[in-house]
């Protein structure tokens, strides 16, 4: 079953080409595609996307996530813009962003990006991996704690801050799947949230300590 994707993107050229590199493979099937955010939420009740791509740099492009996740909460939501700052990804995320991807990616890996999405991974743009790493590398005064996280489940979550999917995360630290999954398990239950983009919005948010 093809996957269905709404695109909202304000550069028509570019619309165009995320559209016919997305359908490029068969795996997926773009509903719509948008230049403003204007009417998102009657689209979006109206189309029901498994996934959402979205340019956080047009206007109320941020607004967008929260109504996005307020009218359907499993709709994933991949973000795709060309401005990077700690604060533009700090509020993606706590918006529930599924993955950041800059402009500068290729359309090739936006493609793989969404495939990687699907599989439970959280892409980002190295630029921004960068970003968020170095932000949590720099705890606040008021928590040095880490959660009682383990060395070998800091590494598992510094990886999926990276993008990677269960699979690769595996593959990356020559681990079973199922170990995989077991120490992102764990890692959920410590940090009390349900999946990946909220694990990482709360080590962005409360800048826990990933030393």
């Amino acid at each position: 079953m093809h996957s269905k994707l709404l695109l909202f993107e304000k550069d028509e050229k570019l619309r165009e080409s995320l559209k016919a590199v997305l359908e490029s493979g068969g795996e997926y099937v773009v509903l719509g595609a948008y230049e403003n955010v204007k009417d998102i939420a009657a689209i979006l009740r109206l189309e029901k996307p498994d996934l959402v791509i979205l340019d956080a740099g047009m206007p109320e492009g941020i607004t967008a996530i929260s109504i996005i996740k307020k009218e359907r909460p499993e709709t994933l939501v991949l973000i795709y813009t060309s401005v990077l700052d700690e604060e533009k990804l700090f509020k993606c995320f706590c918006q529930g962003a599924n993955g950041f991807l800059l402009k500068n990616t290729s359309l090739i890996e936006v493609y793989e990006g969404v495939n990687e999405l699907r599989d439970g991974g959280a892409p980002m743009s190295p630029a921004a991996a960068k970003l968020v790493l170095e932000s949590f590398r720099k705890p606040s005064k008021k928590n040095e704690e880490n959660y009682n996280l383990t060395d070998r489940e800091i590494e598992v979550l510094k990886l999926l801050i990276k993008g990677l999917s269960v699979k690769r995360i595996a593959s990356e630290l020559n681990m079973a799947f199922e170990t995989s999954r077991s120490h992102l398990r764990n890692i959920y239950q410590k940090l009390n949230v349900h999946c990946g983009k909220e694990a990482i919005a709360k080590v962005f948010t409360e800048k826990i300590n990933l030393k």
